[in-house]
């Protein structure tokens, strides 16, 4: 039976441009072209798009609504949706309508793009497949910036990284652009590899260099 997708927009908002939060892996000008090509290629397919946009509290130093930052992205906004969130926490579907249109709409897989991999994205993914939805992260279409708190410090790089293979160990199927375009025409599926068999593999590599 074939699936039932929505490509989920998330973020995709000028604040990652330029703004208080700079997306640095992989950079915008490889993913947000990558995301305007899953949007047409959603469309053409007959696959709906949800795009989402984040408003932060008042007193907050990003996302204020109604201020140039807080603002879609022009080849987001420029093309046509099928459904709009605005949201309040990371997760789409935490104080919004989303679980409900879903339903409406018989969908039971979500392709996820936008930012950031490790926030608004990480939260999705897992309150997704919570849910029983099949997920599907566009790793070349996301991204991440560079964090240095008391816990330590990681690079864009590394967080993007990391994240991806955790979520394709249990949450969601990792895969660029292009595949996520060719299995909507070919109807091709795969899903994550399971904890244990991402374990063995890396166990197997280590013990090869050994």
């Amino acid at each position: 039976m074939a699936r039932k997708r929505a490509l989920v927009v998330i973020d995709v908002q000028n604040e990652y441009f330029g703004g208080g939060l700079p997306i640095e892996y992989p950079p915008v000008e490889q993913t947000l072209p990558n995301i305007a090509r899953a949007m047409d290629a959603a469309r053409a397919a007959g696959v709906p798009v949800v795009v989402v946009q984040h408003t932060a509290p008042p007193q907050a130093p990003i996302f204020l609504r109604d201020t140039p930052n807080w603002a879609l992205h022009p080849e987001i906004a420029s093309r046509p949706r099928d459904h709009y969130i605005e949201k309040h926490m990371a997760s789409v579907f935490a104080g919004t309508d989303f679980a409900d249109w879903i339903a409406r709409n018989g969908i039971d897989t979500l392709a996820i793009a936008g930012y950031m991999t490790h926030n608004c994205d990480a939260s999705t993914v897992y309150h997704a497949a919570h849910a029983g939805l099949h997920v599907e992260f566009l790793g070349d279409a996301t991204g991440a910036l560079p964090y240095e708190n008391a816990a330590g410090a990681a690079s864009a790089e590394e967080i993007h990284r990391v994240f991806s293979v955790v979520f394709h160990s249990a949450f969601a199927v990792v895969m660029g652009t292009d595949e996520w375009i060719d299995a909507l025409a070919s109807g091709a599926e795969s899903g994550p590899e399971g904890p244990y068999a991402s374990n063995q593999r890396a166990l197997a590599r280590r013990r090869q260099a050994a």
